[in-house]
């Protein structure tokens, strides 16, 4: 189901802060993470507390959409960190497409 930055920002939280949140990172997202010396943690703290700014995009898979969440972690030294991913609408999970500094092009 599609949502608005709202309604998005909104369920990724509440899914992120589920006792049962499964989260799958792809291995691009790993190198990303790797190549920016992030962490699993700061990927758990976007998605708890990072906002969705724009409109959703569709993702590979049909009835699946990719939303872009964004804020600062205790390890980004106050650059804003952006996660691409693809929450769940009927269980608490998300795929990390990627993650990147929101300052970077």
């Amino acid at each position: 189901m599609r949502m608005g930055p709202t309604e998005a920002t909104e369920h990724i939280r509440r899914i992120a802060n589920d006792s049962d949140f499964d989260v799958l990172v792809t291995a691009h997202a790993k190198a990303k993470m790797n190549d920016r010396n992030l962490i699993m943690g700061d990927i758990l703290h976007v998605l708890k507390n990072g906002f969705v700014f724009n409109e959703a995009e569709e993702a590979k898979q049909k009835g699946c959409f990719k939303y872009s969440m964004e804020c600062t972690t205790p390890n980004s030294n106050g650059r804003k960190v952006r996660v691409i991913a693809i929450p769940s609408d009927d269980r608490p999970a998300a795929k990390i497409i990627t993650i990147m500094w929101v300052d970077e092009s």
